[in-house]
């Protein structure tokens, strides 16, 4: 990956991003010349069909995969260089808890095998940047997200939206400067997963974590973000990105209002693009 030639402390920065898999007849560009900007404390959505490189994405801010050209910087720091110093929180679409621990000791454990790197993030991070006092104490944040009495309980005493509470919880518990969160909530049923989207939103409004998140959900991204990310695939590459203007904090009031069906229209009708230029002429 080529050096970083801008040292940029205030945002994500994705530049001409490429990534193949495989080779020859068989290669799969998965992300082509992709470029995204994601200023600090903003919380952005990317939504796209099937195949269009949303989870490659994640994974090389996540330091987890390198582009085959381009750069990724995470405030300056390259992606692995933020992931090796316990910047970077994750929360996938299964929960890894462990089964032997109480949802409070699931949330601390993180912190427990991971104190050098944290109080290197942290130092790093100098005054300027203060941890916050909610993401710091463990039975707040739990309390927060609606799971006050299920502190002792194990995860095979959980729902399937408790568990996914409590992964948030242990995420925002490291006090990453990014999180990143991949489709979540997919395995919610409607009523669960809106009570959750609430939650999220209830202690990131406190926290202001920088959030990249990826999801099929239109009405989803536009609730939750300050940002939509269109993505289109072969390749995957950006078709646009969309601004949510619409006030905060936001509840599920707002689902009815002109201003809500307005963004999600032109969220809609990017997407609507993005499949067009997927589908076989004779197909649309």
């Amino acid at each position: 990956m080529a050096a970083t030639t801008e040292r940029d402390t205030s945002s994500i920065r994705v530049r001409n991003a490429v990534k193949t898999y495989g080779t020859g007849e068989r290669a799969t560009t998965a992300l082509a010349d992709v470029d995204l900007t994601v200023p600090r404390g903003r919380f952005v959505s990317v939504i796209g069909p099937s195949g269009c490189g949303k989870s490659t994405l994640l994974r090389l801010v996540a330091g987890l995969e390198e582009p085959d050209a381009g750069e990724v910087s995470i405030f300056g720091a390259t992606a692995r260089e933020a992931s090796a110093a316990k910047s970077i929180g994750f929360v996938p679409q299964v929960p890894a808890l462990l089964p032997w621990l109480s949802v409070l000791d699931n949330v601390r454990v993180l912190d427990k095998v991971n104190r050098r790197a944290g109080r290197r993030r942290r130092e790093a991070a100098g005054p300027a940047v203060e941890g916050c006092e909610l993401a710091g104490d463990p039975v707040q944040l739990l309390t927060r997200l609606g799971l006050g009495d299920a502190l002792t309980q194990r995860p095979g005493q959980l729902s399937g939206g408790m568990k996914q509470r409590t992964a948030i919880a242990r995420a925002f518990a490291l006090q990453p400067d990014v999180l990143l969160m991949d489709e979540p909530f997919s395995a919610l049923d409607e009523f669960t997963r809106e009570a959750v989207q609430l939650q999220l939103l209830d202690v990131w409004h406190e926290t202001r974590t920088t959030v990249l998140f990826v999801t099929h959900s239109v009405t989803e991204a536009v609730l939750l973000s300050d940002t939509v990310v269109v993505m289109a695939a072969r390749p995957g590459r950006i078709a646009a990105v969309l601004d949510i203007a619409l006030d905060r904090p936001r509840r599920h009031g707002h689902l009815d209002s002109d201003a809500m069906h307005a963004c999600e229209h032109a969220v809609r009708a990017e997407l609507e693009q993005a499949w067009a230029d997927v589908l076989p002429q004779d197909a649309r």
